[in-house]
């Protein structure tokens, strides 16, 4: 880098007044874009294995962990999953009123396949294994997996 006489870098043409501050980083989050979801687990230890395995597969950093819970963070999204003594059940059921499942991008077809394929060493089973992968219609690619607690996430292959 070169300096201006006085010691100081010199201003670049379109960049911020020598008194702006500037803050690199992240961007900000966008208004409405998802903050975080937490998902009430019957077990903790179960849910570790197969969402930990999951979220550090698509990019995911462990963030939190404490007794109770623990969470994984991308981006300015974390997901957290919890055995609550607050539950009112023991058991998740995807076919209630709630949620139902998460849908996760994932770059390629074949990544879908390596984690697909991998999937059952971690506590998951493929879901709709004879409409596999295109149990979501003509032209969407995709994978479905329910972990042992009936939790249900949907692999979307991108490009």
């Amino acid at each position: 880098m070169t300096t201006a006489p006085s010691g100081e870098p010199p201003e670049l043409p379109d960049s911020p007044s020598a008194s702006a501050d500037v803050v690199s980083g992240p961007p900000a989050p966008l208004p409405g874009s998802l903050h975080h979801v937490e998902l009430w687990v019957p077990d903790l230890a179960r849910a570790v294995v197969s969402f930990g395995w999951l979220l550090g597969a698509l990019g995911y950093e462990l963030f939190q962990d404490w007794p109770a819970g623990r969470s994984w963070r991308l981006g300015g999204t974390y997901i957290v999953v919890e055995a609550s003594p607050d539950r009112s059940a023991s058991a998740h059921e995807r076919r209630r009123p709630g949620l139902n499942h998460l849908a996760f991008h994932v770059a390629s077809h074949t990544e879908l396949d390596r984690l697909v394929e991998a999937a059952p060493r971690h506590g998951w089973s493929l879901l709709f294994a004879d409409r596999h992968p295109y149990a979501g219609g003509a032209g969407h690619v995709a994978g479905y997996l329910e972990d042992a607690d009936g939790f249900e996430v949907e692999l979307v292959a991108d490009g």
